[in-house]
């Protein structure tokens, strides 16, 4: 028996649920309709939320990597750091006695309260340019198990906290300073120093002893 025209028609409907899909669209474009009419105070709640969330997770990313703090200063008109885990104090340079038959970079000694200390000039020990002593000048203790001494900056310029794997390393010569002495470079070009590698230089630790 042969199907008619009509018959056929009615089996291709027969196989979609059209009333179904209707619904689904008409909800749809409810669903759209709501989200074109939020209020202004919802949509500020919305970026509110967002901007909460984004910083949970800046947050989450900060917490899992390693940060140094360090002293910042300048010295020969560039910016260095040093590990604060390693400075005693700082301390304004004043009344320091000169040493005579010392090297050049050893600039004298001081007295912080009853405790003689030296002083060492890093511009002088890392032949960097010269720059006059001033009102400025600071002395900034370091110390380790076996020793302590003063380094000289220029100008303390703050503290604040660095992330270890964003230092970068730089060419010698773009600093000036040997590639043992030095921890690595910032985003903003600020030198970090290896303090641990400086306390422990015997060139400046024979000097410390034999004064």
């Amino acid at each position: 028996m042969t199907a008619t025209k009509s018959e056929i028609g009615e089996q291709k409907n027969s196989k979609y649920d059209w009333e179904g899909i209707k619904n689904k669209i008409d909800s749809l474009q409810e669903s759209l309709n709501q989200k074109i009419k939020i209020s202004p105070e919802e949509k500020r709640a919305i970026l509110k939320t967002r901007a909460q969330n984004l910083a949970v997770e800046i947050k989450d990313e900060s917490a899992q990597k390693d940060f140094i703090e360090i002293i910042e200063f300048s010295l020969a008109y560039e910016k260095y750091g040093i590990e604060t885990s390693f400075c005693r104090e700082v301390y304004p340079l004043k009344d320091f006695t000169i040493l005579p038959g010392v090297p050049s970079f050893v600039i004298g000694i001081i007295n912080i309260r009853g405790q003689i200390i030296s002083v060492i000039d890093l511009k002088r020990f890392f032949n960097l340019p010269e720059k006059g002593l001033g009102e400025l000048n600071k002395v900034i203790v370091l110390r380790n198990e076996q020793i302590e001494f003063g380094i000289l900056a220029d100008v303390i310029l703050g503290t604040r906290s660095v992330a270890v794997d964003e230092l970068q390393s730089s060419p010698i010569s773009a600093i000036g300073i040997g590639a043992e002495y030095l921890k690595g470079i910032t985003g903003d070009h600020t030198i970090i120093l290896d303090s641990e590698k400086i306390l422990r230089d015997e060139k400046i630790i024979v000097h410390q002893e034999a004064e």
